[in-house]
């Protein structure tokens, strides 16, 4: 039978529960996401006065992180000592130290104890409105309100005091994001456009950076697309320093969307957001090396990647480099398709018909779409 020679000796029954999770339910699935992205909050913005505390830049804690330093002890004796020194200058009357504490509490997961200190300081301090909008939206600390995240955020974007001018590009892109999924505020893609071009400010590297980025993703996947735009956004985005427009902008190249095609700026950028931790540029990258056929390579960046747990891995990668979870997803997802087909073929790896199930089905419960948009590329012999 035909489909038995292509896939080697995997069983037909297994591909047939592959394909069983698709198309008609994947086509709902993915028309769904094109239509809503799923977002994340834009980060407090530094201001003056908070400029001074934040913790080391996110390139050197993901560093740590994949390192797996056990350096918990030691980070647990200087937050408690941070606390003692916040309580000190709380007691002498400075008016930043309990925003200072509540920040604290937020950066080290202790949500309920920062929105308690958040709530007790909000008269008198606008970042601490913000962080409420973000926690009472997402649902840190609390019970998800987004009808009252809205209300914090437009307290930011509204306000005529000059201490929130910091915040106001932040605040309008968390707007933009309400709008656009529709959570306390109804859908309205026309009115989430405004606000995340008002956030984004053509440009500006002082303003919303994730607007400007998000403002990429956005044009690229609404209907129809405008691709000119989306890469327009996406440079503004990279050169500002925006981690997942970099790979996205490689990928732009790569397939000559919005940009004459040109593989060497694509490789480029795609390896440039690879080593700064962009786990879906790194998928796409093993998907070019497989079809380069450099198995070797393939299978050693492939390996690694695919043995991500989504439950406690994607949240805090999302964390560190501030790339959608879904596309990380997606990333993991495809790495774990191409090592398992190396794995079933005896690609650059010992043949392994056994673990190539296991990654496969991982692909396919992290991201059908994706599983059956490759098994189809399988099917045609085409990888």
């Amino acid at each position: 039978m035909v489909t038995r020679q292509l896939q080697g000796s995997i069983s037909e029954e297994f591909w047939l529960w592959v394909v069983s999770m698709g198309p008609s339910s994947i086509t709902s699935v993915t028309t769904h996401r094109r239509n809503r992205m799923k977002l994340i909050s834009e980060k407090l913005p530094m201001g003056p006065q908070s400029a001074t505390f934040h913790c080391a830049p996110k390139t050197q804690k993901l560093t740590q992180w994949k390192k797996e330093k056990k350096d918990y002890y030691s980070h647990s004796m200087l937050v408690e000592k941070a606390l003692e020194l916040l309580k000190e200058r709380i007691s002498k009357g400075d008016p930043l130290a309990r925003f200072l504490r509540g920040q604290l509490y937020f950066e080290e997961g202790w949500y309920k104890e920062a929105l308690d200190q958040f709530e007790e300081i909000q008269e008198n301090d606008h970042q601490a409105i913000y962080q409420l909008g973000v926690m009472y939206y997402d649902g840190l600390g609390t019970k998800a309100n987004p009808e009252k995240g809205v209300e914090y955020m437009k307290k930011i974007l509204e306000s005529p005091c000059p201490k929130t001018k910091h915040l106001k590009f932040a605040a309008a892109y968390n707007l933009g994001r309400a709008y656009h999924e529709g959570q306390g505020v109804p859908h309205d893609d026309e009115e989430a456009e405004r606000l995340w071009l008002f956030a984004a400010d053509n440009g500006n590297p002082k303003a919303s950076i994730k607007a400007q980025s998000i403002l990429g993703l956005y044009y690229s996947t609404k209907e129809p697309q405008e691709l000119e735009k989306a890469f327009f956004w996406h440079s503004e985005a990279c050169g500002n320093g925006n981690l997942e427009s970099q790979g996205a902008l490689g990928l732009m190249y790569f397939y000559g969307q919005g940009i004459h095609q040109d593989t060497e700026a694509a490789l480029q950028c795609l390896r440039e957001a690879a080593d700064r931790g962009n786990i879906y540029a790194q998928g796409n990258l093993i998907e070019y090396y497989y079809k380069m056929k450099f198995f070797t390579k393939c299978v050693t960046f492939s390996k690694r990647i695919s043995e991500y747990d989504v439950c406690y891995d994607v949240p805090t990668i999302s964390q560190m480099t501030d790339c959608l979870p879904e596309y990380i997803t997606k990333g993991i997802a495809k790495a774990s398709f191409y090592y398992a087909r190396c794995l079933q073929l005896g690609l650059g790896i010992t043949k392994d018909e056994a673990a190539a199930r296991k990654y496969y089905s991982k692909a396919c419960h992290l991201c059908p779409a994706l599983a059956d948009e490759l098994y189809s590329l399988v099917i045609c012999q085409k990888i």
